[in-house]
């Protein structure tokens, strides 16, 4: 638990700028407007929030499905159950990794607005729904 969400939350700071950049140059609004290199932290705070959790909730997820699958099955199945247990875990991951992300990016594309205000005005005008835009399409790409 411990491991896996200090090991999230290192990753997802360290990468975040490059994260920004990215998120920017996709913008249908072009680089500049969405902020440029201008707020290279801008959603930060979503991500700190949801990092921790997010990564604890794949490696528990993980473990205890390997732990229950790997009980008397032969060595061949080693892969598979790997396999199987990395995909629920990283399904219970996303329902904590989409939100964050959705705000994450909004933040990136929106510097000027606090994570806060993000996230009121998309659930005033979106409610929960809009916090899992793209839960499904990360959900395939993940696993």
């Amino acid at each position: 638990l411990k491991a896996g969400g200090i090991a999230g939350v290192c990753v997802d700071l360290i990468l975040f700028p490059l994260d920004t950049v990215k998120t920017r140059l996709q913008s249908p609004q072009g680089f500049r407007k969405a902020g440029g290199f201008r707020g290279i932290y801008a959603g930060v705070p979503s991500t700190a929030v949801g990092s921790f959790p997010n990564a604890a909730a794949f490696f528990i997820t993980y473990e205890n499905v390997k732990s229950i699958l790997h009980h008397g099955s032969t060595p061949y199945l080693t892969p598979a159950i790997h396999m199987v247990a990395a995909s629920l875990g990283e399904v219970v991951a996303c329902l904590i990794r989409v939100p964050s992300e959705v705000i994450k990016q909004r933040a990136q594309v929106s510097p000027s607005l606090s994570t806060l205000q993000i996230l009121s005005h998309t659930l005033y005008h979106e409610g929960i729904q809009g916090l899992y835009r793209g839960y499904k399409s990360t959900v395939l790409r993940e696993v």
